[in-house]
């Protein structure tokens, strides 16, 4: 597996915003996610002493897929700037795997934003 990989995007800050991530093993085949979890944490910075926004990461084993999703509410806890995200799966044993890492960066709304 070459994981992690890279993916950078931008967030408009409280919409709704999905990514789907198909991992492949060394071959080129699907990755097999039957009995894994996962989890999409986003984050100020890296390393200790960081604030930590968990989103929404779901694991479809039928279909080797991790769906990760920043749902409004959760997308309204991150003000404008730079962040940095990495989504990992666990089988609940030792097996732990970084699929993808990046940068988001989030833009303030205008629609609904609190103006005070």
């Amino acid at each position: 597996m070459a994981f992690p990989g890279s993916y950078n995007f931008s967030y408009y800050r409280g919409d709704r915003y999905e990514f789907v991530i198909r991992p492949k093993t060394a071959n080129g085949g699907a990755f097999d996610l039957t009995g894994y979890s996962a989890n999409f944490t986003v984050a100020n910075a890296r390393g200790e002493g960081k604030t930590q926004y968990e989103m929404q990461a779901v694991v479809d084993g039928s279909a080797d897929t991790v769906t990760c999703t920043i749902l409004p509410g959760a997308g309204e806890a991150l003000t404008a700037g730079s962040y940095v995200y990495d989504v990992q799966i666990d089988s609940g044993a030792t097996l732990v795997y970084t699929l993808l890492t990046g940068t988001v960066t989030v833009t303030d709304d205008i629609t609904g934003a609190d103006d005070s």
